[in-house]
């Protein structure tokens, strides 16, 4: 009897999540760049090449230890020249000062130079719409309300019904010809003739009515000479942010520019954020061309009312009770009102003194001291309100 040959068999499995390790190091790598801007945004939206620029650019951000994994191949599979004998990789410390002292890694400070070793920083570009999805997320409206029917808008048509009997107008030709079909298979002739009156169908409609929350935002700034450089940047810096994230995120928002010093004017978009003035303050005269602007355009019947006011408190005593008489005035009429002050001082301005005395809950006020709380007075004053309507 002839003996069985043995047969050996060789049982591999290979791992096939290695083949999707690229794209897993790749997709790693994005999310430590979305985390690095979620975690640096206050220092990201006071950006100077952001707020100069036309909201279009990208920009590049250090982040420490970032790199994007990758393949590199030696192909000669040698040693090359100033490689010694092969044993360093790139990275490596290969000297360090004996006598340097020990201490903690990071940035110099000052203007002398330093003997301890950095921290390395890989720059990655980011696009301005991917700060602005960061930013925006957190943010919204305060109680914005439903207003008048006057703002209802009929936003589209929409054919949603079917059915015998209509005008020839509307006839939908699709299913007519489909019924037509069917039933001539049915009689034994796979055809689309003859029609029918019977096989006609008709499309039907409904005009789709979105009520939309209408709203205007009333920006005022100070331009005296009292706001320097820096203040009149954070200011801004705010209501460039703010412009963008209302724009991005609801359709119906109006917007009015006031700039004032002892005297206020409307003024246009572009003058607001580039025009500058000089003399003193009066910021009455503000918030009295807000009521006449308000009074003019904006029925509150009809709109969400949103006046902000940004500057650096340095205001005329004998003014501040007038301010305040006309704020109250203004929340009258309006769903809040937003007050921001940029003073790197620790006390209170002269305008700020007077404002502790408002008690309304419509009244949010914030101080801005450095340029990351550009990013905390955003959400400060559109934080999410689960109270609004």
């Amino acid at each position: 009897m002839q003996e069985e040959q043995e047969h050996n068999f060789v049982v591999s499995q290979e791992n096939w999540s290695l083949h999707r390790k690229g794209y897993q190091d790749q997709q790693r790598h994005i999310d430590k760049v979305k985390d690095a801007i979620k975690n640096n945004l206050p220092d990201l939206i006071s950006e100077e090449n952001i707020i100069m620029s036309n909201g279009r650019d990208v920009i590049k951000i250090p982040i420490r230890s970032l790199d994007e994994y990758k393949i590199r191949y030696n192909y000669e599979k040698s040693k090359h020249v100033g490689q010694g004998n092969g044993d360093s990789e790139i990275g490596d410390v290969i000297a360090r000062d004996p006598n340097a002292k020990q201490g903690q890694n990071g940035a110099g400070s000052g203007k002398k130079a330093g003997d301890k070793p950095g921290n390395d920083y890989y720059e990655t570009e980011v696009s301005i719409a991917e700060i602005e999805d960061a930013l925006f997320r957190e943010l919204e409206l305060p109680n914005l309300k439903r207003k008048e029917p006057a703002e209802i808008t009929t936003e589209k048509v929409e054919f949603n019904d079917v059915r015998k009997k209509g005008l020839m107008g509307n006839v939908d030709k699709k299913r007519t010809i489909l019924t037509a079909l069917k039933r001539n298979a049915r009689d034994g002739n796979a055809a689309i003739t003859p029609i029918h009156n019977d096989d006609l169908r008709f499309k039907t409609w409904n005009e789709v009515i979105k009520r939309e929350s209408k709203a205007v935002v009333i920006a005022m700034m100070d331009t005296s000479a009292s706001m320097g450089t820096f203040e009149k940047y954070m200011a801004r810096s705010f209501f460039f942010w703010m412009n963008r994230f209302l724009r991005t995120k609801y359709e119906t928002v109006e917007f009015e520019f006031i700039a004032h010093h002892t005297e206020a004017k409307v003024v246009t978009e572009e003058a607001f954020f580039s025009k500058g003035e000089s003399g003193g303050t009066i910021c009455s005269s503000a918030y009295m061309k807000a009521l006449e602007v308000i009074k003019e355009k904006f029925s509150p019947s009809r709109y969400n009312i949103y006046p902000f006011h940004f500057s650096d408190g340095e205001n005329i005593t004998s003014d501040n009770t007038k301010c305040i008489e006309l704020v109250n005035e203004i929340m009258d009429c309006s769903n809040m009102f937003g007050y921001g002050e940029v003073n790197g001082y620790n006390r209170y301005s002269t305008l700020m003194n007077a404002y502790k005395k408002i008690d309304d809950p419509k009244f949010r006020h914030y101080i801005l001291k450095e340029k990351g709380d550009v990013y905390h007075a955003m959400k400060s004053f559109f934080h999410k309100d689960t109270a609004a309507v």
